[in-house]
């Protein structure tokens, strides 16, 4: 087994995944990548030597000393250059690990000084291989060695190289952006504002930040013929249901206020009037006008649907649960909004668990009183997960973001008070519902209720309305 202080390493080249060779009708030679079509390489005329290099390095990692000649030089320097191959340092016949570019990006020489891995890097597995990587390196690292997962465990603390191996793994770490100086993230404002999990989570959803190299974006319907697609409507919960009132669409449209007045009039009002408290026929309206099924219908054999908000790829992943806590002609408790059907399944009578939910948000909400009513707003993931990659996730919040602006006109519109949340209680949920949190879980909270009669056309401060 290779140790860290071999003084022996060999490097093997290859063309990074999902690149393509291309020629113009002029026969110059160019080169793409799948995960950016606009992303493409010139490197003059196709010639025979390039071609039987280019294949060489298609084929699979081939060591550098074979294909490193006067004639290929300034060939493998430009592919180093743009980012197109990836380099295996190789050890008494070991492969140790990879280095595989992910974005455009130059960093000083390494000079020997202390490093400490980077915050945001973390390590996980890739088949039968560790990745290292981080939404602000240049580069991944594939481990191949326990030997290189000891090297990079050690730099939790600051540390210097200790052997060829060992200085050859921190240039590679260093010119990646995986190990920096210490107290360097730290001092500069620009790295120091992101949470390294909100970093990731932006820079994955955006196409060309790097690690689609050699997998899909987007909506490619990778599941399709995996796993089957969850169907529109959810399983319902056995408790009794209560029939909503449907609203008059025709005198809605003749009498309801102006788009303009709804937009200009919106506010986040905390404060409810139990003493004239929200009725059931309000709580049906106002589901029915902002989340109701419009209609269903089938293609490629998946089921799709049409409500009043927007949703990517007509999935509607996202359920609504009214926790209900004083609503005049409905009982308190938990319930699930069936939007196919336009009525409420009980999931959970009043009790402690329930209240966990309302107290929560009271706290969140910085509110006097407990809402009349909290709405979480669920997902079931796999309605998008299992069409879309890398950006599933992203979509739910932004799906959550309009489903807010719909309940909020809406609302504003029908005069209730209503105010929007940052989080919620995502454990209490999995239990009432008895949902397991990677099938479905809460996203998003909303409270609503009755607008205390001395609040209305009233003008309010930053913690009573937003």
């Amino acid at each position: 087994m290779t140790n860290a202080t071999t003084t022996r390493y060999a490097e093997l080249l290859q063309l990074r995944p999902g690149v393509y060779l291309s020629t113009t009708p002029s026969g110059e030679l160019r080169l793409l990548r799948r995960e950016l079509w606009r992303h493409m390489g010139s490197f003059g005329a196709l010639t025979p030597v390039k071609r039987t290099v280019l294949a060489k390095l298609a084929e699979g990692p081939c060591p550098a000393e074979e294909i490193r000649t006067g004639e290929t030089a300034e060939l493998l320097d430009a592919l180093f250059d743009g980012d197109w191959l990836t380099t295996t340092v190789r050890g008494d016949g070991e492969d140790l690990y990879t280095i595989q570019p992910v974005r455009s990006g130059r960093r000083e020489p390494y000079s020997g000084e202390e490093l400490v891995l980077s915050r945001f890097a973390l390590l996980r597995r890739e088949g039968t291989d560790l990745v290292v990587e981080s939404p602000v390196a240049q580069a991944n690292l594939l481990v191949h060695s326990p030997v290189v997962v000891e090297l990079i465990g050690g730099l939790a603390r600051p540390g210097t190289p200790a052997g060829p191996i060992a200085d050859r793994l921190f240039q590679d770490l260093w010119a990646a952006g995986l190990a920096v100086r210490p107290g360097s993230e730290e001092a500069d404002a620009r790295l120091r504002q992101w949470r390294p999990h909100e970093l990731w989570f932006h820079g994955r959803s955006r196409l060309g930040n790097g690690g689609y190299s050699d997998g899909g974006f987007g909506r490619t319907n990778w599941a399709k013929d995996v796993f089957d697609q969850l169907p529109a409507k959810p399983e319902p919960f056995p408790g009794p249901t209560v029939e909503l009132a449907k609203p008059d669409l025709d005198s809605l449209r003749a009498n309801d206020i102006s788009l303009t007045s709804a937009i200009e009039d919106r506010m986040s009002v905390r404060e409810h009037d139990d003493a004239a408290p929200m009725t059931l026929d309000q709580l049906g309206e106002l589901l029915y006008r902002a989340a109701r099924v419009r209609n269903v219908f089938v293609q490629d054999g998946v089921e799709y649907l049409r409500k009043p908000y927007p949703s990517g790829g007509s999935a509607f992943e996202l359920e609504l649960y009214p926790v209900v806590r004083n609503v005049s002609g409905l009982a308190p408790g938990m319930y699930h909004y069936d939007s196919h059907e336009h009525r409420l399944e009980l999931v959970r009578p009043a009790s402690p668990e329930v209240g966990r939910l309302l107290w929560t948000a009271t706290q969140a909400a910085v509110m006097p009183e407990p809402p009349q009513v909290l709405l979480v707003v669920s997902a079931r993931f796999g309605r998008l997960m299992r069409t879309y990659e890398e950006i599933p996730y992203s979509l739910m919040l932004k799906h959550v973001g309009v489903l807010y602006q719909t309940l909020y006109l809406v609302a504003t519109s029908m005069g209730l008070a209503a105010c929007g949340l940052g989080a919620g209680d995502s454990a209490a949920f999995a239990e009432l519902t008895g949902h397991d949190h990677t099938a479905e879980g809460c996203v998003g909270e909303f409270l609503i209720g009755s607008r205390p009669a001395e609040l209305k056309g009233v003008e309010y401060g930053p913690v009573a309305a937003s």
